[in-house]
């Protein structure tokens, strides 16, 4: 603890870190929080090149075991998949790789704190630190990590220090329960990786009149920013636009034969995401209760 302390001391009060897992979120991690003084003690990986490589970037040791480094950290950040962070964190406190009052986070979405397995019994404290962000590779990591939102959630004591590091990612927070995690979950994947998949549905849909897929992208691009604009300036209810909005079934009946042509995925999916959009044309005020019934008789 000493040592710790004297760490601590000489970094203006920032706590000296360890990351476990040099992937894509670690590696972010490491590197920006060095960036903002933070004294990081060392970086483990089960690949040795990984953590070498960042671990040359910053200046400290690099290991592939990581009870080796651990307990050289007040916070340690365990950022492998999230089918091994229970796995990694009972070996490391097996191993006796943690010290009571250490701090031991993970940046899972979806995982509670409570998938630090075997920590608690060290007398660590756990805590899941997730960043609301998506993060294609190391430097979109580092490009995106500061200014995004992050979802708490652990132990009480452990909280001000998570803040305090989210702070110096330039980053925003809201803390959540432990059994919220899930739908957290489900609502990210849904504004991140469905997303992704519209995109693939209409740049799939352009393909059949000649575009290729990149050329349907910038075409459609502008659409989508200003869409995102829009939900950002006046929310996304009055941001929805289009047939479903104005009550238009004639054009939607229109849509839907010529999209059974393409696929019955496609044209499935077309449907279930209108019967969805008629809620919220209802909860705009753009359509009235009769229109409703008729829009969802059409998708039916």
């Amino acid at each position: 603890m000493k040592k710790n302390e004297s760490i601590n001391e000489q970094s203006g009060g920032k706590p000296s870190l360890v990351i476990v897992g040099a992937g894509k979120v670690g590696s972010a991690l490491s590197i920006l929080l060095h960036r903002k003084g933070y004294p990081v003690a060392g970086v483990a990986s089960k690949s040795i090149s990984s953590a070498r490589r960042v671990a040359d970037e910053i200046g400290c040791p690099a290991t592939d075991r990581p009870e080796e480094v651990t307990l050289l950290g007040e916070v340690i950040f365990i950022t492998t998949p999230d089918r091994e962070i229970a796995r990694v964190a009972e070996t490391i406190a097996s191993r006796k790789g943690f010290y009571p009052g250490q701090i031991v986070a993970h940046a899972s979405g979806a995982h509670t704190a409570f998938e630090l397995h075997g920590v608690p019994e060290t007398g660590s404290r756990i805590i899941s630190i997730h960043p609301l962000q998506s993060f294609a590779d190391i430097q979109g990591a580092i490009e995106n990590l500061p200014g995004s939102y992050f979802a708490l959630e652990g132990d009480e004591s452990a909280m001000s220090v998570a803040r305090q590091i989210v702070d110096d990612l330039d980053g925003k927070y809201f803390t959540i329960r432990a059994e919220d995690k899930t739908l957290y979950h489900a609502a990210a994947c849904i504004a991140s990786n469905y997303l992704v998949s519209l995109m693939y549905y209409a740049t799939g849909l352009y393909r059949n009149f000649g575009l290729s897929r990149e050329e349907a992208f910038e075409a459609l691009l502008p659409l989508v920013q200003g869409t995102i604009n829009n939900v950002r300036r006046i929310g996304p209810v009055q941001a929805l636009t289009g047939p479903i909005s104005r009550g238009d079934g004639t054009t939607i009946s229109d849509h839907i034969p010529v999209l059974k042509q393409v696929g019955r995925e496609e044209s499935d999916l077309y449907n279930a995401l209108g019967l969805y959009t008629v809620s919220i044309a209802l909860e705009k005020g753009s359509i009235n209760s009769d229109q409703a019934v008729q829009l969802k008789k059409i998708f039916s």
